[in-house]
């Protein structure tokens, strides 16, 4: 595994939300949950919602991350597939999800969406503090900004 795929998984665990998009439909806020032993990222949605019709499509989707806390944006394509596997929700199923379904894990219209990327733009640098330093550092000198990390992953 590259180092820079090392480091999109290890941050993408810190991602508290990113923008899924997918069947030509706006993107909409979701909250990922990382698999990267199943080279996956999990979502719990409802049934209806733009995540689980794509899902049952099986059709092409991004991902897309900006998320200075975590030190990582991402622009990641995949695809995302509708799975019914009770042990995965539960083990996924958070406080996270729980606020979305008032009946809670047991509500008829939660789903589970697998994303499973193929490539991705990838930026990582060690958060914003960091980054704000570097541009500081830029205004007093003749160098650009150490943005961190960059470049294409494939999975």
């Amino acid at each position: 595994m590259t180092a820079l795929k090392e480091t999109f998984w290890k941050r993408m665990g810190d991602v508290q939300a990113g923008l899924l998009a997918a069947d030509g439909e706006r993107p909409i806020p979701m909250s990922p949950q990382v698999d990267p032993d199943q080279n996956a990222i999990w979502f719990i949605t409802a049934a209806g919602s733009t995540a689980d019709r794509a899902s049952k499509s099986g059709g092409e989707a991004s991902f897309h991350v900006a998320d200075p806390k975590a030190g990582l944006y991402a622009n990641v394509w995949g695809k995302v597939d509708e799975h019914t596997n009770e042990e995965k929700l539960d083990e996924l199923w958070n406080a996270m999800a729980a606020a979305w379904f008032p009946k809670g894990r047991k509500d008829h219209s939660v789903r589970l969406v697998k994303f499973s990327p193929h490539d991705a733009e990838v930026w990582a640098n060690d958060g914003s503090a960091s980054f704000l330093y570097e541009v500081a550092k830029s205004n007093v000198s003749e160098h650009t900004p150490d943005a961190g990390e960059h470049g294409r992953v494939v999975f």
